[in-house]
């Protein structure tokens, strides 16, 4: 088994390690380090932290975050398709236009349904 073959990867490797620890070590070495009881407080848009961590949120934030991700990723196709579209001519355009009909349908019974209402 000839092992010169790994010697560029390897190299990679620790190039690549070397440029993510190197750094920080350097960071941790050379900089200054004045503990202040100001610096290690938690932080929060200018004020001090009230409330828990854990606290529950309103159902509709995750509703409405889920929404947004599942649309998103059906507008995504929608770019590689426009690029495509000469390529793929009437039956991919047609084949576009009810991906976005039924894209349309699922946004009308989701608004109809109230899932993007704040108040009830």
């Amino acid at each position: 088994m000839n092992l010169e073959h790994y010697l560029p990867v390897l190299l990679f490797i620790a190039v690549g390690i070397a440029v993510g620890v190197l750094p920080q070590l350097a960071g941790y070495l050379l900089g200054p380090n004045r503990p202040d009881p100001a610096k290690g407080s938690a932080y929060e848009c200018g004020f001090e932290p009230f409330g828990d961590a854990r606290m529950q949120f309103n159902v509709r934030f995750y509703l409405v975050a889920i929404l947004f991700i599942i649309f998103d990723l059906e507008i995504a196709f929608l770019f590689p398709w426009a690029l495509a579209l000469k390529d793929i001519g009437f039956p991919g355009f047609m084949a576009g236009m009810v991906f976005l009909g039924i894209l349309c349908i699922g946004f009308a019974y989701e608004w109809a349904k109230g899932a993007m209402d704040w108040e009830d």
